[in-house]
């Protein structure tokens, strides 16, 4: 981290510098794959990195245990975007996880300025918002997000998740598969 983001004050803009270093490695020695910024707090289902290495340009993906929704992810009606679920939504353009995404190579190569922005709580956004790309152009994988396939599992304390994926404003869209899914699993 830059030393004026270290003396800062308050909230701090996390891996940023690393990250935005990895893109630079991959510019100047891939030619093909994805990208994907894996954490050391998440655990992962394989499933995740077999179904995100298929990428074209930007693929999303829900992520578990993440925000007071409990629950990260886009929300799909008939393999369309409608929205995102997310617990902090605010002036985001893209309101999804790091771990909720995943960049083609070749995407990436053609987009020279891509990179990720040094403003704590808008790393992702800013990162999608360089990519310039719209949801008609994202990729849902895990089965049109209604899998989750990575958690953040970072030990200590979290807060209760929202039972908003019970509204029924969601029940024809991928929530509502997810919902299902944990439910079925509890018995």
């Amino acid at each position: 981290m830059p030393h004026k983001y270290r003396v800062k004050v308050g909230s701090k803009p996390k891996g940023v510098a690393n990250r935005n270093g990895g893109l630079e490695w991959v510019r100047k020695h891939a030619t093909s794959g994805v990208i994907y910024f894996a954490d050391d707090d998440n655990t992962y289902d394989i499933r995740v990195f077999e179904e995100m290495r298929y990428t074209k340009r930007v693929s999303m993906f829900p992520v578990g245990l993440v925000t007071s929704k409990g629950l990260s992810t886009p929300v799909v009606r008939n393999g369309k975007f409608v929205s995102f679920y997310d617990g902090w939504i605010s002036r985001r353009k893209f309101p999804v996880d790091m771990a909720g995404f995943a960049i083609s190579v070749n995407f990436l190569l053609k987009r020279p300025d891509a990179k990720m922005p040094f403003v704590p709580g808008y790393e992702e956004d800013g990162m999608l918002k360089s990519l310039n790309i719209t949801m008609d152009e994202v990729e849902f994988v895990a089965d049109n997000c209604s899998k989750v396939y990575a958690w953040h599992t970072k030990t200590g304390p979290s807060p209760q998740a929202a039972r908003t994926i019970l509204s029924p404003e969601y029940n024809d869209t991928n929530l509502r598969m997810i919902r299902d899914t944990l439910i079925m699993k509890k018995k």
